[in-house]
């Protein structure tokens, strides 16, 4: 902008500054200059230019003491004539004064709420103005100041968009001035967005694009267009269009089809591609989803509904699972890195989880002493025990529904923080004889929450007993492997025909701890593990829980010896052997 401020400043006034007279006279003048391209009308135009912008100072002013876009075309109806040909001017909007008072008349007769078929065709007209103002291709006149100026197409173009790039930058920046006799100044953002529609894609408006999505929300008017953003969802999906981080995560915050359209996309990946633990963990943080659901609780809930419905259609994929336990953990990361003041409860985040296990399973196996973990997982065992039998109490007094929602929240929220699961797994393979039947439980729900038909008695009975046989598998005492042990463990973990079989991920955990916890030697366990694996198919199984169990070890989830982590390499050459062979 020059000198003046158009924008900014208005001149406040309680009587018309226009007459017809005045009016039609530069309505004149817009006819005759844009009807003929000769020296004298550029010269008669240039004569007149610190005329006209006094002229659309005042306009401006008016304009903007109006309540409506209505009330303006009722006082004013040659407006939009006068205004349209001096924007399709070009020797009267490369002024950057000028075309800032063009721009300024345009936002202040754009209705973000429009309520009549007046300030409906109004806003198209608006829009298609505003997208010559951004593009100004194919026009003769503009054509004709190049040729006579020299100036290359790409060249004017580019310095044209650049300048109109930073007058909107500039006017963004302006707060919020509501005053009675006025309109809100923040309906200015959503011409401005609309604005921005044809150039999304174009290097020179990404700061523009993310001033105005990271605008501080300056009163409860404010929003920006919803063609904006979906052109911006759009750009983006194409890859046709770079957002620095905060502006993406602004972008998500603003638009609910861009968010999920980034969640899907993020869940679709994991499904097809069954990446291991490390590189999940390193897809979803660089996703930057986990850091603007930190920032934002409302973006929070949307992800958290998104995964909640996918574990409701599909509560068996283990992809699934394994996804939304990642993505909590790095979601909680980035938390905590949250400053205190920026941050809200934690609970907040969790609405809908019962109350009394949200804490206990949020926190971390690394922030408490191991000693104290047995207890730990009694507690949540017994808890979730009571909630799936208070469900099933009210399967027959008609409490079923509420009883239903609170047993899969508990469960949603046990994916979440499935560590707990993992702990419980490694502290009943090292328990020796103390009673593991709280920890068999935990597993059981973890991998069948529903409990349908009544199967999660039975599963636990099979649970015990594919226990009993992995355990006298990885005795020293039995060796040669016994065929008979092998066998029945080997058909619990395949599809039965009249009945459900055990989930395979459920018996390769138990089997892949035992493996790297037990007393056997390496090549004892690699030799357990390999024959079990060989026969029930579920290489790719061991080789994923043997990544999660290697980089929960890692974090220091829980302390280790380094006997441990040379068994996981031991077990993982075999696994990467037999993936050969």
């Amino acid at each position: 902008m020059s000198e003046q401020q158009p924008l900014s400043q208005p001149l406040q006034t309680e009587e018309p500054l226009l007459n017809d007279q005045e009016m039609q006279f530069w309505l004149d003048k817009a006819v005759a200059w844009g009807q003929a391209d000769s020296p004298d009308t550029q010269k008669d135009t240039c004569l007149h230019m610190s005329r006209l912008r006094d002229f659309l100072q005042q306009l401006l002013t008016q304009v903007n003491s109006m309540s409506s876009t209505t009330e303006t075309m009722k006082r004013l109806p040659f407006l939009g004539q006068l205004l349209g040909r001096l924007c399709w001017n070009p020797y009267v909007t490369v002024c950057d004064t000028s075309r800032g008072l063009l721009l300024g008349c345009l936002w202040e007769l754009y209705s973000e709420r429009p309520s009549n078929a007046v300030e409906q065709k109004a806003n198209q007209w608006i829009r298609k103005v505003l997208c010559q103002l951004s593009t100004e291709e194919e026009d003769t006149a503009a054509q004709a100041l190049m040729k006579c100026t020299g100036v290359p197409a790409k060249e004017y173009h580019l310095k044209v968009l650049r300048k109109k790039v930073a007058l909107l930058q500039e006017n963004v920046g302006q707060s919020c001035t509501l005053f009675n006799s006025q309109r809100c100044s923040c309906d200015r953002i959503v011409a401005i967005s609309e604005a921005c529609i044809p150039i999304v894609a174009c290097p020179e408006a990404s700061s523009l694009i993310s001033l105005l999505l990271q605008r501080p929300v300056a009163c409860v008017t404010e929003v920006l267009s919803e063609d904006f953003l979906d052109a911006l969802t759009s750009a983006y999906s194409r890859q046709g269009l770079a957002l620095e981080e905060q502006a993406l995560v602004s972008l998500w915050y603003h638009s609910f089809s861009s968010l999920e359209e980034a969640v899907l996309s993020l869940l679709q990946s994991v499904i097809t591609t069954g990446l291991t633990p490390q590189k999940l963990e390193q897809q979803v943080a660089q996703s930057l989803l986990p850091k603007a659901c930190a920032q934002h609780c409302s973006v929070f809930l949307v992800v958290n509904d998104i995964f909640r419905s996918a574990l409701k259609q599909a509560e068996g994929n283990e992809f699934v699972k394994a996804l939304v336990q990642t993505f909590t953990k790095c979601f909680l990361k980035e938390l905590a890195l949250l400053k205190p003041q920026t941050s809200i409860s934690v609970k907040a985040f969790f609405p809908q989880s019962p109350s009394s296990l949200l804490v206990p399973l949020l926190t971390m196996p690394s922030e408490m002493p191991q000693g104290a973990w047995r207890n730990h997982l009694n507690w949540l065992s017994s808890s979730l025990q009571r909630l799936t039998e208070e469900e099933e109490e009210g399967d027959g007094d008609g409490r079923s529904t509420r009883g239903h929602h609170n047993v899969f929240e508990a469960w949603f929220l046990l994916v979440q923080c499935a560590h707990w699961v993992q702990v419980a797994v490694q502290l009943l393979v090292t328990s020796g004889t103390e009673d593991g039947d709280p920890f068999l439980w935990l597993l059981i729900f973890y991998h069948y929450p529903t409990n349908r038909w009544h199967h999660r008695a039975s599963q636990l009975a099979r649970a015990k007993e594919a226990w009993n046989h992995i355990r006298t598998l990885f005795s020293g005492a039995a060796h040669p492997l016994p065929s008979d042990r092998l066998q029945s463990l080997v058909t619990l973990v395949s599809p039965q025909p009249e009945q459900q079989s055990l989930a395979p991920s459920l018996t390769v955990s138990l089997l892949v701890n035992v493996a790297v916890f037990c007393q056997l030697s390496p090549s004892g366990s690699a030799e357990v593990l390999q024959a079990v694996v060989d026969q029930s198919g579920l290489l790719d199984e061991a080789a994923c829980v043997l990544s999660s169990l290697e980089l929960r070890l890692n974090e220091g989830s829980c302390l280790s010896r380094d006997t441990v982590h040379l068994r996981i390499k031991e077990l993982q050459k075999t696994i990467t052997q037999m993936h050969s062979e």
